[in-house]
């Protein structure tokens, strides 16, 4: 059983300096370190292309880009997970949450960027995505300010 959670932030830059510091390598690791240090993605943002976000070790989740609309909407589809490099869509954990749907949703309005992120959750990792998340996003805002001059 999951639950949908919801979360948003106003990052005062243009919307196209927050898509690319969100789906770049280096921007994701920053970002996503509120999760794990060190975590990274492997594939392509492309829509319908496969792509894996990965923990240091190589364990993490494996999903399939649903939907990319350039500086609007971005919809991850997880598959299941990985574990010591190989791929578990059809296994009793990976069936207890997937497919599940992670989804971006951005606006620019006079220079500020509205990222909202809408979350199919596992019940067992509400608390967690509840208290993690919002952390990620500050983070996001934090870089994404740090290189716009329009934020100072």
């Amino acid at each position: 059983m999951k639950k949908t959670l919801s979360f948003s932030v106003s990052i005062h830059c243009p919307l196209s300096l927050v898509w690319d510091t969100m789906l770049s390598p280096e921007g994701y690791r920053a970002w996503t370190a509120a999760f794990m240090e060190g975590c990274y993605f492997s594939g392509s943002w492309e829509a319908g292309q496969k792509i894996q976000f990965l923990a240091p070790n190589g364990d993490g989740m494996v999903a399939v880009i649903a939907e990319n609309r350039l500086h609007e909407f971005i919809s991850i589809r997880h598959l299941g997970e990985v574990i010591a490099g190989v791929e578990d869509t059809t296994g009793p954990k990976a069936l207890t949450w997937a497919p599940a749907y992670e989804n971006y949703t951005f606006v620019e309005t006079a220079g500020t960027t509205e990222v909202t992120v809408d979350l199919d959750t596992p019940l067992a990792h509400v608390a967690y995505m509840q208290e993690t998340f919002p952390r990620a996003l500050a983070l996001l805002k934090s870089l994404c300010e740090s290189k716009s001059p329009s934020a100072a």
